[in-house]
């Protein structure tokens, strides 16, 4: 089984990557968040200072671009490719509202025109450049049947990877995904699926694992860094159950394997401390760890007002005293 990180704005930046790779690992690849270049701005210093080499040493990083101009992703892969990227991601699954409403993301799923003449560019640029582009999409804007149409678009470009998240731009990260278009993916997709969305639990690896041998992980990873790991652990002793009894005893496995919290918290300091050396003042660096603990925050049962206290810090002293309350 291989695993892809997804890419989460303002959250899986190089330092948290780096960190994640050091306690935790098994990633296959890193994919960035996305950089939005336009004609006259390719890549900025921030983007470039994301991305550089030594930033990311001992890692497999993905790029992503979103964009709907040919010329500005094209721009922006030949500055990434004397950077050293040989792969790149566009950006067909945001489901942001200003992102859609300017056709980008997963609001180009109904520009089919404009989609087509985009890839007739870019891929004639990837071809003549050995340069790998994948795709991230939702199935659709409006209604998951779009994607019958899309996906023949799709099917006439040489996709390195098409990631499929099943759900389209109206659902955002809502309800159910919708499985039958994504199995549908699996059976008529030219290029390699790998499926992406609500992979939680160790089960829910399990389940996707009879229809892909990839996953692209994204929150799971942040509600539970462990997630990996417990899933190796798990497949490790019950390589001779099979399929369905695996996901039979997979709560019981969990419930036998105690949380490495030392680890965490390593993992923890590692980023606030990477945050300290790259921001200012103490409010920039706090918001980044108030994000990140809405979602650490499910580690932790019977915790509820060490959790508040922690999201009502103001400064370094305050934050350091709450999480001791924790540790």
């Amino acid at each position: 089984m291989k695993f892809y990180f997804a890419p989460l704005e303002g959250i899986t930046r190089y330092i948290f990557r780096n960190a994640y790779e050091k306690y935790y690992g098994g990633i296959d690849k890193y994919f960035a968040p996305f950089i939005s270049p336009t004609d006259n701005c390719f890549l900025t210093p921030k983007n470039v200072r994301e991305l550089c080499p030594e930033h990311n040493q001992g890692i497999k990083l993905v790029p992503q671009i979103l964009t709907n101009n040919s010329v500005a992703f094209i721009g922006a892969a030949k500055e990434l490719y004397d950077m050293g990227y040989k792969e790149l991601n566009l950006n067909l699954g945001c489901p942001s509202g200003t992102v859609c409403a300017k056709k980008k993301g997963a609001g180009f799923l109904t520009e089919w025109y404009e989609m087509e003449q985009l890839f007739d560019s870019i891929y004639e640029w990837a071809d003549s450049n050995n340069v790998k582009i994948s795709i991230k999409t939702r199935l659709g804007r409006f209604a998951p049947e779009e994607f019958y149409d899309i996906l023949e678009i799709y099917n006439r470009y040489p996709i390195s990877e098409l990631i499929v998240h099943p759900r389209i731009e109206k659902d955002y990260y809502k309800g159910k995904p919708r499985m039958e278009f994504y199995e549908y993916a699996v059976e008529h997709s030219k290029a390699p699926v790998i499926y992406n969305g609500n992979l939680f639990t160790c089960e829910d690896i399990i389940k996707r694992s009879e229809t892909s041998d990839t996953v692209m992980l994204g929150r799971g990873l942040l509600y539970n860094p462990e997630l990996i790991k417990q899933f190796v652990i798990y497949e490790d002793e019950c390589n001779e159950i099979k399929t369905y009894d695996l996901i039979d005893v997979t709560d019981k496995l969990c419930q036998d394997k105690a949380y490495d919290f030392k680890n965490f918290w390593s993992f923890h300091d590692e980023i606030y401390h990477g945050y300290q050396e790259i921001m200012a003042p103490d409010k920039n660096v706090l918001f980044h760890m108030k994000e990140l603990w809405t979602y650490w925050k499910e580690l932790y049962t019977d915790c509820d007002r060490e959790i508040r206290n922690i999201l009502k810090t103001k400064n370094y002293g305050e934050y350091e005293a709450a999480i001791r309350q924790l540790k």
